[in-house]
């Protein structure tokens, strides 16, 4: 039998733990301020991606590949993610014309 390393507080808890060193508090900060603004971002990326999609027009089309490089360039998504996203909205765009 293999001895195996529980940690000391169960994992479940482990989202309440506050850190003690004042750099880690502020990392916490940033972190989840970070993590609400990317959240935001993100839905909002989704939803012009969408409307692009479902019948949108060439505005919508262009607002919605602008989101998708500034999305990637500031690394909310990766930037292959981006151009395949944008390919496809291209090739519907070619389809429906």
């Amino acid at each position: 039998m293999h001895h195996v390393d529980l940690p000391l507080v169960p994992v479940l808890y482990l989202r309440f733990l506050v850190p003690n060193i004042q750099s880690a508090k502020k990392d916490l900060r940033k972190s989840r301020a970070a993590a609400v603004r990317n959240r935001a971002q993100r839905s909002a990326l989704r939803t012009a991606v969408k409307k692009a999609k479902n019948g949108g027009n060439a505005d919508e089309r262009l607002s919605a590949v602008s989101l998708l490089d500034r999305a990637a360039r500031k690394g909310l998504i990766h930037r292959n993610t981006a151009a395949r996203q944008k390919s496809k909205l291209a090739r519907k765009t070619a389809n429906a014309s």
